[in-house]
């Protein structure tokens, strides 16, 4: 029968061995790591909020200002029309008229502008708008009715306008000036460009029921906004392709352009370092300084997935924009969201660092010791957020990292006594935060450098492992 004295020592051997057992050590460590798991994520979510927000606000800014703006046209728009017969039988035959439209886009076009840009504030948020003037001309060929089958005396001449897309009026600063044929003509600015495609619709349906309906999508590129020009041209001999347009345009972000020229050229420069070319063209040539950009875009028919001239209600303009965008490097949120993913390595890195030292100089370090540490590898996520949005993500990381690592580097005093182990143990840290900024920062090499560094960190913990006997003491 076991007596009193014998349980007490079995009780302070089973004791000794959870205080001692390397196995439930790394039981234990595994599961601070876990638990561990949970704050990070509400960090990362934490990022992406923040993120969030500031393309948010960034987006209100732009659109108290104005919009992004892509430009499209001109576009002549010639009227004609067409004859019916429908054979009634004894009722007679009746002719029935209606009208359709004659679209052409000019030979060349050729746009010339000065983008202006600007930030504006919102609290600690900005946003690039811009202020631009552009020269535009086009020349238009003859129309080339017959191969459409269309009658010269069908013809609309005295109907015959131009249109010019543009996405939100609101950025016209001034009056556009529209000339064709060395002639000023009068514009009206229209918010249903492509009010004649649904007319037309309308018309071909109720007297043809059982004709294809036009699709509602078909007319988002004549639905925009933009500039109408009446010509006022009287008969054929009127005619004259030479078109010039000014206009003084403000936006945000964005100034994209359609091309709509047979051959297109668009010269576009400003005061800005960081243009972002974009679209479906990238320019031909470029140049970029410390102060100012200058590019330079040709593109011709070939390139582009629509026609020269038709008479379809359905064509559509969309699918070949290009152009510039005025971008604001907000890249902390990205490089933020991409530091905190490493933020398990360093943790799982720093506990088992902590561990090796514990086993191989028996230094104990109680769990609670270890979820301090835990909690300021944690926080200093949220300090590399806070900070990064007022200072740049480069001094943030500066910042949070020498805090992080002085704090734990003066705590670790504590329980691990011997300077020169404090010493080691902070330069570990250093090389932790320095390793994960240099992957962050080296995108393209990122997968090489954390490979081989990954690597060399495992190399070293073997290395400080080799004399570790795990299933007794550390030996000397």
């Amino acid at each position: 029968m076991e007596t009193k004295e014998t349980q007490l020592n079995l009780f302070e051997r089973f004791n000794r061995w959870m205080q001692e057992s390397i196995t439930v050590k790394l039981i234990s460590i595994g599961f601070l790591v876990l638990i561990l798991l949970i704050p990070s994520s509400w960090i990362q979510d934490l990022m992406q909020e923040r993120q969030g927000r500031a393309e948010s606000v960034m987006n209100e800014i732009s659109a108290k200002w104005s919009g992004n703006q892509t430009l499209s046209g001109p576009i002549l728009v010639i009227p004609y029309k067409i004859k019916k017969k429908i054979d009634h039988g004894k009722e007679g035959i009746e002719i029935q008229e209606y009208t359709e439209k004659f679209f052409l886009l000019p030979e060349t076009l050729d746009i010339n502008g000065e983008v202006n840009p600007t930030v504006l504030h919102r609290g600690i948020f900005d946003a690039a708008v811009y202020a631009s003037a552009l020269n535009i001309n086009a020349n238009f060929g003859k129309p080339d009715f017959q191969s459409f089958k269309i009658a010269d005396d069908m013809v609309l001449w005295k109907d015959a306008y131009m249109i010019f897309s543009i996405t939100d009026l609101r950025g016209i600063s001034e009056n556009p000036q529209f000339t064709v044929g060395k002639l000023a003509k009068s514009s009206e600015p229209s918010s249903t460009l492509g009010v004649f495609v649904r007319k037309f619709s309308r018309d071909i349906s109720s007297a043809y029921p059982s004709s294809p309906q036009v699709a509602p999508e078909a007319y988002s590129d004549f639905s925009s906004n933009g500039i109408i020009a009446k010509l006022g041209w009287l008969s054929e001999n009127d005619f004259n392709g030479s078109t010039s347009i000014k206009i003084n345009l403000k936006g945000s972000t964005r100034l994209f352009f359609n091309p709509t020229g047979k051959t297109t050229t668009v010269q576009l420069s400003g005061p800005w370092n960081s243009p972002s070319f974009d679209g479906e063209f990238l320019p031909e040539s470029r140049e970029i300084s410390d102060t100012k950009f200058s590019a330079r875009w040709k593109i011709l028919h070939y390139n582009r997935p629509f026609a020269q001239a038709w008479t379809d209600t359905d064509m559509r303009l969309s699918g070949s924009e290009f152009g510039v965008k005025l971008v604001i490097p907000v890249d902390q949120y990205q490089k933020s969201i991409r530091t905190s993913k490493y933020g398990h390595l360093v943790i799982i890195l720093t506990f088992v660092a902590l561990f090796l030292v514990e086993i191989t100089k028996k230094i104990r370090i109680h769990p609670f010791q270890y979820i301090l540490i835990a909690a300021a590898l944690i926080i200093y996520y949220t300090l590399l957020l806070s900070f990064s949005e007022q200072v740049g993500y480069n001094i943030a990381y500066a910042i949070a990292s020498l805090a992080t690592v002085l704090l734990i580097c003066l705590y670790s005093f504590s329980f691990l006594k011997s300077r020169t182990l404090v010493a080691l143990f902070t330069s570990l840290l250093l090389i932790f935060y320095s390793f994960i900024f240099i992957i962050v920062l080296q995108q393209d090499f990122s997968l090489l450098l954390g490979s081989i560094g990954l690597f060399l960190i495992v190399g070293a913990l073997m290395y400080f492992a080799r004399k570790v006997d795990w299933y007794g003491e550390a030996t000397a």
